[in-house]
């Protein structure tokens, strides 16, 4: 090995470091944002985070381009790799230098001739076993009758330059709920993550009850009210926390300058989460993506079953397959689209980045873009193939026993709705129907407006959540002419199947909606009233105003019924 490789593999790990620092940098100001209540700053600084990644890589890449004189060689690569190792032995978060090393080598070769043994497909630095969390906790022995003077002395600890509005009335509800949970009789110990989780207008101490049978989830969401500072709720369930945590959702901002620590403490309180869906949602969806891919591998070699399209009907823009024992489907973009439809590539690549960069707010499905995914042929179902090899031609090389797809994005895979309105019950479909409706609407606030909104764009989660997950015609709602049909007293107007009216390609007509969405009496009877405003176009220009204002809504990843506001009778 010479020094030459040396000095570029330094020049990597300098480029990781450098992201890092400002990875942590822009997290810090998360609280000072919450507490000056900069709602679109805290935008501003989630967008400004993902693009970081990308930003550190490419200019990475350019260095170490740059240093050898134009690209590496195979047997070039091979050394940079093993000088790399030897800087990741003594690094503080090897993991994540990993996947910034796998990036770079990737966008080194502009993803052609990858060879395996030059990327870090699995670990070169073991997984750390159970690590020593002292230096991102604190730990407190709770007895009945200190609870309050306890959680006040750790809520202090934050150092929020806001004061609490009614801090003791706050802790008075928290004791109800622990109380309700049988919780407050005898001691109990307690342990938090020392820094908040911030999230669009919301700040979370996540901490954790200590049972020998296992950790119970203790989440306290604070929010701004005119008077100061509040405690929203208490959350306590392992579900609760898996809502909050959930793969539709933003990532949070949390200052830990080791992630790993943070993972391992959330893990039992997230036990049907996979570790990349924890990195993801602390922000390092960079490194749970390379998290994903190990799994995906570990999960082949467990596994028998064969790769097949999704269940559901087919997408006139993507085609969707899965392998049934992983909670997956892989989606790539058809080289022709079904008509109507007429985006192309570029469009629909761009609409899922708008999707990664936006406020998800709990409805839309984070995704993760791959580019040459191989998939072993053996396991591609025939009739799999055949949809692949007529749908998306220019995407897919073979090379021996492996199926190369050149882009795809993965996502968790989900009930279709139109599916799942068949086969609920009565007395489930209301519910599922008022989902779907709150999720329309909660996307509407986030300036996100679906554009195809039938039912089979939609899916259901194992918590009985509505998500979109069809993006290619997605827009900003400020974007769109939101119009009343105009009306005619000209029958042959209202028969002729063309509209009388002119349309613009912004135009959108909601009374249109009710024709396509309520075409079904047994989905018309149960749609709820109180919904029907999603069919005028004065609801719609109205969100439109409010956006344009400034005005950012609550949107709040649990239940109305759990807010100590609603709970205990105060409204």
């Amino acid at each position: 090995m010479n020094s030459r490789t040396r000095d570029m593999a330094h020049i990597v790990m300098r480029g990781f470091d450098a992201f890092h620092r400002y990875f942590l940098v822009i997290t810090l100001g998360a609280k000072s944002r919450f507490e000056a209540q900069d709602w679109s700053g805290v935008q501003l600084a989630s967008r400004r985070r993902i693009w970081l990644y990308d930003e550190h890589v490419n200019n990475t890449v350019r260095a170490v381009l740059d240093y050898n004189r134009g690209p590496l060689r195979h047997q070039e690569l091979k050394a940079l790799k093993q000088a790399f190792n030897d800087l990741l032995i003594t690094h503080s978060n090897p993991d994540m230098a990993e996947s910034f090393y796998n990036s770079v080598y990737r966008r080194s070769t502009r993803h052609r001739s990858i060879r395996a043994e030059n990327l870090y497909v699995h670990p070169f630095v073991p997984y750390p076993g159970k690590q020593d969390l002292a230096s991102c906790t604190w730990q407190y022995r709770v007895v009945p009758g200190e609870l309050n003077q306890t959680l006040q002395h750790l809520l202090a600890r934050f150092r929020l330059e806001l004061p609490f509005a009614r801090l003791e009335q706050d802790l008075t509800y928290l004791k109800h709920t622990l109380n309700e949970a049988g919780l407050t009789d005898s001691p109990f110990t307690l342990t938090v993550i020392n820094t908040l989780f911030y999230r669009n207008k919301g700040a979370y101490l996540i901490g954790r009850l200590e049972h020998p049978e296992g950790p119970q989830p203790f989440i306290l969401p604070i929010l701004h009210e005119a008077d100061g500072l509040v405690i929203d709720t208490l959350l306590l369930s392992q579900d609760n926390a898996s809502i909050l945590f959930g793969f539709a959702r933003a990532y949070f901002m949390v200052w830990c300058p080791r992630p790993s620590l943070l993972v391992q403490f959330l893990r039992p309180l997230l036990p049907n989460k996979s570790d990349y869906e924890i990195y993801n949602a602390i922000g390092w969806q960079k490194h749970g993506k390379t998290i994903f891919y190990r799994g995906f591998l570990q999960h082949l070699q467990r596994s028998r079953d064969q790769f097949v399209p999704a269940k559901g009907i087919k997408g006139m823009v993507m085609c969707v397959f899965t392998l049934p024992s992983f909670d997956v489907v892989f989606k790539v973009i058809k080289d022709h689209v079904t008509p109507p439809k007429t985006v192309n590539r570029d469009t629909v690549k761009a609409k899922y980045r708008l999707v990664k960069q936006h406020d998800r707010v709990g409805r839309m499905a984070d995704t993760m873009e791959f580019t040459n995914f191989e998939l072993p042929l053996n396991r591609i179902a025939p009739e799999l193939l055949e949809e692949l090899q007529r749908e998306v031609p220019s995407q897919l090389t073979f090379k021996e026993d492996r199926l190369i797809i050149h882009h795809l994005y993965t996502e968790r895979r989900m009930t279709p709705f139109n599916l799942h309105l068949e086969q609920v019950q009565e007395e489930q479909l209301h519910h599922a129907l008022d989902e779907y409706a709150s999720a329309l609407k909660q996307l509407a606030a986030a300036n996100i407006f679906p554009g195809d909104m039938l039912f089979k764009n939609f899916g259901v989660t194992r918590h009985g959540r509505v998500i979109f997950y069809d993006y290619d015609e997605i827009a900003y709602m400020t974007e769109c002419h939101f119009r009343d049909i105009p009306k005619t007293d000209h029958l042959q107007d209202q028969l002729n199947p063309e509209p009388w009216y002119s349309v613009g390609p912004s135009d959108v007509f909601p009374e249109e909606f009710k024709t396509f969405l309520l075409y079904n009496p047994r989905i018309r009877a149960a749609f709820d009233e109180q919904h029907m405003e999603l069919f005028t176009a004065g609801y719609w220009r109205q969100l439109q105003n409010n956006i344009t204002q400034g005005r950012v809504e609550d949107i709040f990843p649990y239940r109305r019924q759990q807010r100590f506001k609603y709970k205990y009778g105060e409204e």
